[in-house]
């Protein structure tokens, strides 16, 4: 059985005292592929470096998150640029639309989303999204750009079931972590009425621990309990749920 975690941010310092052997938990549970996003150039070295010691397993993205989105924002934009013109990614993201920590560089936030949707046509790469209280934004925006070229994963889904058949309309695919294992996540409530082939598995570690681990430090070895609570959820077995979603994640990243 073979898993992957379409987003994982392995190169946290949440993860500095014990990171190979997280990583090792991980692939021992069966996690072979992590897709790794961006957050802004602080993080870029140690990416790569991850990158190096696991060259079969790790998979980089470039991007500028949106709560990253700051008065340099354009030069963060650049660097972006550079890495992609300079290292192998297999995404644009994270990018997108945060506004429940601040709302003040809303404006940059659309315009830094709006140029790396761009930037990911231009390299014909997905986008990963963020999307945070900001799903009429982020629709707008995809709506302007969408196309046959423009594809990708709502990372973290944590919409309704409109705004997830919505989401497939722009050719994304649902990030689903720890959230659905949540007694108020809401979202196991309609998703087997979703397609399973428009579905993803991820942890978003070290963020967002599915139950029983809600509250800790979430790591890539936990994407088990998402599979166990999709395995309910669709009434299928998790081995199925595993073919199913690694595929589709082929789909997406062409790797």
């Amino acid at each position: 059985m073979i898993l992957t975690d379409t987003h994982t941010h392995l190169y946290s310092e949440a993860f500095d005292e014990d990171r190979d052997m997280m990583i090792r938990r991980a692939l021992d549970a069966g996690v072979k592929r992590f897709f790794v996003p961006a957050i802004d150039s602080a993080y870029t070295e140690a990416m790569i470096q991850l990158e190096k010691e696991y060259p079969e397993n790790i998979f980089l993205m470039a991007g500028l998150h949106p709560t990253h989105v700051k008065e340099n924002y354009k030069e963060e934009l650049r660097h972006v640029e550079k890495v992609l013109e300079q290292h192998e990614c297999y995404a644009v993201g994270e990018t997108g639309i945060d506004l429940y920590w601040d709302k003040t560089f809303l404006k940059q936030q659309q315009e830094a989303f709006v140029h790396q949707i761009r930037l990911a046509k231009k390299n014909k790469l997905p986008i990963v999204i963020h999307c945070r209280e900001s799903f009429d934004d982020i629709f707008e925006i995809l709506e302007q750009e969408k196309g046959d070229d423009l594809y990708g994963i709502f990372h973290c889904f944590t919409g309704t079931k409109e705004q997830a058949e919505k989401a497939i309309v722009y050719n994304m695919k649902l990030g689903i972590g720890g959230v659905v294992t949540f007694r108020n996540g809401k979202i196991d409530q309609f998703l087997n009425q979703i397609d399973l082939k428009h579905i993803v598995l991820e942890t978003d570690s070290p963020y967002l621990a599915p139950v029983p681990y809600r509250g800790k430090r979430n790591e890539s070895a936990y994407i088990i309990q998402v599979l166990e609570k999709l395995s309910d959820v669709y009434a299928l077995p998790q081995e199925e749920i595993a073919r199913i979603t690694t595929a589709n994640s082929k789909e997406v990243f062409g790797r």
